[in-house]
Parts: C-alpha cells; sequence; structure tokens
C-alpha cells in the first residue's frame, strides 16, 4: 500500500527480527523427546533477545535526532550565512536516506544537524524582520503535532487510499511549484524573500501564501499520519530494531516540513514579507 513506509514491507518483517524470533522454536533433527519438550517450553523472545522494533525504541531515536536538529539549529542562528549552502546538503542527504535500503543512524543524524543548521539560519533571518515568530513558529508546529498524534492514538484519524493519493497528487504539484519558485528567486525574476508565496494574487492583496501555506499544513498533518502508521506497522509487523531509525528520519523531516511552513504562513501574515 503506497501510504505506508517501504521501509516496512512484509520483506522486512520476515527478515532479522522475525528468523531470530522463531530460534527458539527451530528443530534440529535427532533431538530427543526431553529436548523437544525443553525448546517447547521456552518463552518466546523478547524485544531485547530478537531486537525487534518497538515504540519506546523508536520514540528514542526520534528524540535523538530531534536533538541533533537543534544542536545544528543552534550553529546556524549564530553563524546564518550557513543556511544556503547546508540547505543544499541536507536535501542531497534528504535523498540518500529515503532511497537507500537499509537505514543508517550516521546518515540520519547527519541529515538531522545540516536541517538544523538551515533552519537556524533562516529562523534568524526571519527573526529578525518579525520578533518573537520562532516562539510562534515552534508553538504552532507543537499543536500541529500534538492534535496529529492525539487523534492517530484515537483513532478517529487513520491513513486511507483515497487520501494517500489525493496527498501524493498534492505533493507532487507541491514539488513542482516549490521548483518554479527556487528558479523564479535564483535568476531574480521575482524578489519577494518568499517567492512566489509573497506576492500578491493579481487583483487582490491577498500573498499565495496565504493560499498554499494552509494547505501545506494540512500536507504535513497527513504526512505525520503516515509517519505514525509506518511505525505501528513496523511495531507490529515484528520489524528489526534498525528500522526506527527510518522512522525517525521521516518524522524529523516531517516535523522540519511544518515548522517552516508554519513560520512562512506567520511571516506573511505579519506583514514581514
Amino acid at each position: 500500500m503506497a501510504m505506508s513506509n517501504p521501509a516496512f514491507s512484509a520483506k522486512s518483517f520476515a527478515s532479522p527480527a522475525t528468523a531470530a524470533g522463531r530460534m527458539n522454536t527451530t528443530v534440529q533433527p535427532g533431538l530427543s523427546a526431553e529436548q523437544l519438550q525443553e525448546i517447547y517450553n521456552r518463552p518466546a523472545g523478547g524485544a531485547s533477545d530478537t531486537e525487534r522494533m518497538t515504540y519506546e525504541n523508536t520514540i528514542l531515536k526520534t528524540v535523538i535526532t530531534l536533538a541533533f536538529v537543534v544542536a545544528g539549529a543552534a550553529v546556524g542562528f549564530v553563524v546564518p550565512v550557513l543556511a544556503i549552502p547546508f540547505a543544499i546538503v541536507g536535501f542531497v542527504l534528504a535523498l540518500v536516506n529515503i532511497f537507500k535500503k537499509q537505514p543508517s543512524p550516521a546518515l540520519v543524524i547527519a541529515f538531522a544537524v545540516a536541517q538544523g543548521i538551515f533552519v537556524g539560519g533562516l529562523s534568524r533571518i526571519v527573526e529578525a524582520t518579525a520578533p518573537g515568530i520562532i516562539f510562534q513558529a515552534l508553538v504552532g508546529t507543537a499543536i500541529v503535532f500534538g492534535v496529529t498524534l492525539a487523534l492517530f492514538a484515537s483513532g478517529k484519524v487513520r491513513a486511507s487510499k483515497k487520501a494517500t493519493k489525493i496527498f501524493m497528487i498534492a505533493g507532487i504539484s507541491y514539488a513542482a511549484l516549490s521548483l518554479v519558485n527556487l528558479i523564479t528567486q535564483l535568476t531574480g525574476l521575482n524578489d519577494n524573500p518568499w517567492g512566489i508565496n509573497g506576492t500578491s494574487i493579481p487583483g487582490t492583496d491577498i500573498p499565495f501564501g496565504l493560499i498554499i501555506g494552509p494547505i501545506a499544513i494540512l500536507m504535513g498533518a497527513y504526512s505525520l499520519v503516515l509517519d505514525f502508521t509506518s511505525v505501528k506497522q513496523g511495531v507490529d509487523g515484528g520489524a528489526p530494531s534498525r528500522w526506527g531509525w527510518k522512522a525517525a528520519f521521516g518524522i524529523t523531516l516531517t516535523i522540519i516540513w511544518l515548522y517552516i511552513e508554519i513560520l512562512r504562513l506567520i511571516s506573511i501574515l505579519r506583514g514581514s514579507n
């Protein structure tokens, strides 16, 4: 199903963790009746024995990843000139982590640091024109994350095939718009700090960002639902513990996306563009 993280496929569930869990019940030829009874009476291997993915170790990996984002953000805030180069580095590392078959803790942490430096530098630049906006964006991000997690945990919000198809179409469209936006800024066709998002809709004083922003935030919230779904499938399916790093990467990527979109929307609303 397209809605779930490909890292948590049935093939993954049947690999190291599941195989290790079966070791206690493997029957070797030539065993005596007493040995067979002893094997039968052995308890099933726990998460610590089989190194399966759990909610606890996934949360820990996510917290560690976010801590590196914060550390990187501190550097970017002090040296904002690093924002652009590390935005590129972070983008490349994001692609590597997305397409890498096996999750790598080192690459996930490297991504977190690079993106943190970018976010810290961007926040410093925006804060200079709109004091207090960083706190507002952080609160907004925390609220979206908390509400989405609560709704998912209660079972009131779930990913669906139809919603995921719409999300994919919207995501591709958003990516195309972002590419056009970047080109117009690099070529000087648009000198607005937020590019197209800060430009007014023809015939009105309403910036495009006031329309695009809320849609992007809703997309980010649904992306969190997909992240939570992947974690649930990984834990329920007995995925290897290392896939918790893949989940941590996905959640961190979405949180950063949400923060930037909320930061941009608030900035436009405050007229600091």
